[in-house]
This record gives structure tokens, C-alpha cells and sequence, in this order.
């Protein structure tokens, strides 16, 4: 579960095989224990040792250092059994540790939370600007307003973890590259950030911190390998290999929707020709629904085409029915390359429910030849979908314990 180090990783292969330090292996551990108990719940010592297979000895010291910094607690002691013996005290993630602020920046949005170290949502807020007209100093006003408004009066939190819908470069906390808001381009996100709010600014790839919250926090808990997959007005995937999030040279990875799936296609908003993207966003569905004269095909989502299918359109089922087709197309491509076995599907996707979610499994399944193991399992995160936000969170949580000793 070394989530941390794939997100620590160095840019580039070195040469030579790099040992592990001290420090290196000190918070590597500390992951693992949060991960552990993230799964599990609140656990003894003796509990982690056995779980983590290790002596209560190594347990306690990693735990330690985590109490005494307030994220970890130690809760009041359980009923000893009816052999007797020292009543045990499980170990959790501390509810009076510092917050965390959570961020999710958009194509032309932002939300802002603030999260606890279990999880907890306390409170939040949101903010709209223009990706294609704002100045940069503009859009960093009100990602930065946004921020402020969930900040705690009282108490400092951890830092600021923040999930960008576009390209990134994790290494300088840069944008990289938002086809869909050309103003964030280019735009040094992370460091204006932190020196405007005084706080440590962690970035990176929006379907990855998504991924990282369905692994700390959501569906992919327990999971060692899973993909984290979005679909919206863009599409990106993150994938969890044996409990690591892949992160690719200076976070360059996850942009299967510019993976290539018909050399003929038309030009996508990259420049390229036939990727993913074209066939199985937003912009594809409406022009393909006005193409049809379906009602209200400029603003047209998953969840209003199944209604107009349900409604009796046979337009709209065929539709939809192409669109459930063309997600699979992405999925049997990665299914074959990666075998995830798991596909957590975020976006307004999930407002088609389940009669849309059957119809992608079944043409992945249609997609896929026989082979050991079985079918990989398609599922929908919930409507009320927060996991780029916990996400955020979890990536600050991960790089703080760097602070221990």
C-alpha cells in the first residue's frame, strides 16, 4: 500500500538502483499504518501487528510519533475478553487533529472543503470563473477566496491539497496543459497558492487524487488494484496497482482520454485525431443528440438521456445505447492492457444509474475474450461524489508525515 511513494517518485529512471532511507522508510510505513486503518477501522496495536505482520514492538513505533503529532488517538479501552487479560486500546485517526483543505479546480469551477482526518467533510465551498476569458491573477483570486472561506479561525491545517481537471506537472505543482479552459494553461498553481495562503500546496491530476480517495476513503477501500475512471465533459482514469497509485514521470500519466481509438476519427481538442475523448464526452453526446433532434441536446447528460429513453424515444435509447458502447470501447483497452479487474466509474455517467451502468458492463464483456480470473467488475461511485475532494485530502495527509521523525 505505498501510496506515498508513487506519488514521491522521481521523474525519471536513475541509472542505478536507489536504496531506501531511514526517513523514506519511516514514512512509508507510517502510509501503510493509515491505509491499514483506513480499511480496517479502529484497531489494538496487537490487532496492527498481526494485520500488518509485524511485532506490536514495530507498531508502536510508528504509531507513537503520529499520536504525539495529534493524528492519531488512542480511544478509550474495550472489554477485556472472557479469558481475561490488559483491556485493549484501539488506535484511530484523531477527530480533534488538524484539517486538511481540500480543492478540486474545474475547466470553469472550484470547490473548496475542509476535511478531517477521518474523512469528515466540515465545511465547504464553491466558486465559478472563465476558463477562456479570466486572467490567471483573477482565477488565483478566486481559487484563493474560495479557500478562505473554509479556512478554521482557531487552528492551522495540514496544507492544501488540490485535484486539477487537466494536465499536470506534480514535480513544480505547474498546470500543465486544460483544453477545456485554456487560461489555466501554463498557470503555476501550487506555488502562487501557497505563498498567497502561507500554507504547503500539494497538485496533481484530478482522476488520480479521485483514485486516491476511492483507496483511502471510497469503494476501493480493502482493493489492492482497481481503476479510478471519469467521464464528463472530459475523460481520465487512475489506476491502483497493488495498492500504489500510478503516477507516471513527474505525474504525466492518466490521460487515457487521448488514447487513440480510431485513426479516421475526428480531430480532438488536443490536435490529435480519434482519441477516446471524441467519441465519449459531453461535446460528443450533445452534437450526437442534436444530430437526432432530441429535446434539450445542448445541455444533455447521461441521466437526461435515459429519461428521454425511458420516455419512449427510440432515438434516445439507441443513443444511449452508443454511448454506453463507446465508454466500453476505453475500458476493453485498458481491461487489456492493465486487467484492474475493478472499474470505479465517477461523473454525471452515474446519473444514468443502473440500467446505464449494466449497459457498459455488458459491452466490456463483449470486448473482452475469456480468460482466467473472470470478468472485471464494473460499479458506479455514489451521485453525491466527493472523492477528488477527499482525494486532496489524502494526498496532504500522505506528504505531512514526511514531518515525523
Amino acid at each position: 500500500m505505498d501510496t506515498a511513494a508513487a506519488y514521491r517518485a522521481p521523474g525519471r529512471a536513475s541509472s542505478s538502483p536507489r536504496l531506501i532511507s531511514q526517513t523514506a522508510t519511516g514514512r512509508l510505513n507510517r502510509v501503510r499504518l493509515l491505509q491499514l486503518l483506513y480499511d480496517v477501522g479502529p484497531a489494538s496495536r496487537a490487532e496492527l501487528a498481526r494485520l500488518a505482520e509485524v511485532t506490536k514492538t514495530t507498531i508502536g513505533s510508528i504509531v507513537q510519533p503520529m499520536i504525539d503529532a495529534g493524528i492519531l488517538v488512542e480511544r478509550e479501552p474495550r472489554q477485556s475478553s472472557v479469558f481475561g487479560g490488559k483491556p485493549a486500546r484501539p488506535i484511530w485517526l484523531s477527530p480533534l487533529g488538524r484539517p486538511i483543505v481540500a480543492v478540486h479546480v474545474g475547466p470553469g469551477s472550484v470547490r473548496a472543503a475542509l476535511v478531517s482526518l477521518t474523512g469528515t467533510i466540515r465545511s465547504h465551498s464553491s466558486a465559478r470563473f472563465s476558463g477562456t476569458r479570466s486572467s490567471q491573477r483573477s482565477i488565483i483570486d478566486t481559487i484563493a477566496a474560495c479557500v478562505e472561506d473554509v479556512l478554521p479561525g482557531n487552528e492551522k491545517p495540514l496544507g492544501v491539497g488540490v485535484a486539477v481537471g487537466g494536465m499536470v506537472d506534480t514535480d513544480r505543482g505547474h498546470i500543465v496543459a486544460v483544453n477545456l479552459a485554456p487560461r489555466l494553461s501554463g498557470l503555476a498553481l501550487g506555488p502562487l497558492l501557497s505563498r498567497r495562503l502561507g500554507l504547503p500546496v500539494q497538485l496533481d491530476l484530478h482522476p488520480r487524487v479521485q483514485a486516491l480517495g476511492d483507496r483511502w476513503f471510497g469503494l476501493g477501500r480493502g482493493v489492492s488494484s482497481f481503476a479510478s475512471v471519469y467521464c464528463g465533459e472530459a475523460i481520465g482514469a487512475e489506476f491502483v496497482i497493488d495498492g500504489t497509485v500510478h503516477r507516471g514521470a513527474s505525474g504525466a500519466g492518466g490521460e487515457v482520454g487521448h488514447t487513440v481509438v480510431d485513426l479516421g476519427g475526428a480531430v480532438c481538442r488536443c490536435g490529435r485525431r480519434g482519441c477516446w475523448e471524441t467519441i465519449a464526452t459531453h461535446t460528443w453526446l450533445r452534437q450526437a443528440a442534436a444530430a437526432a433532434q432530441l429535446p434539450g441536446a445542448r445541455s444533455l447528460t447521461a441521466g437526461g438521456l435515459l429519461a428521454l429513453a425511458e420516455a419512449g424515444s427510440k432515438d434516445a435509447d439507441e443513443l444511449l445505447n452508443r454511448y454506453a458502447r463507446n465508454i466500453a470501447v476505453g475500458l476493453v483497452n485498458l481491461q487489456q492492457t492493465l486487467a484492474p479487474d475493478l472499474f470505479i466509474l465517477h461523473g454525471d455517467i452515474v446519473q444514468a444509474g443502473e440500467v446505464f451502468r449494466a449497459l457498459i458492463e455488458q459491452a466490456v464483456y463483449s470486448g473482452i475474450a475469456p480468460r482466467p480470473g473472470g470478468e472485471p467488475e464494473i460499479i458506479f461511485a455514489k451521485p453525491e461524489d466527493d472523492m477528488a475532494l477527499l482525494g486532496a485530502a489524502g494526498l496532504v495527509l500522505s506528504e505531512s508525515l514526511d514531518q515525523l521523525a
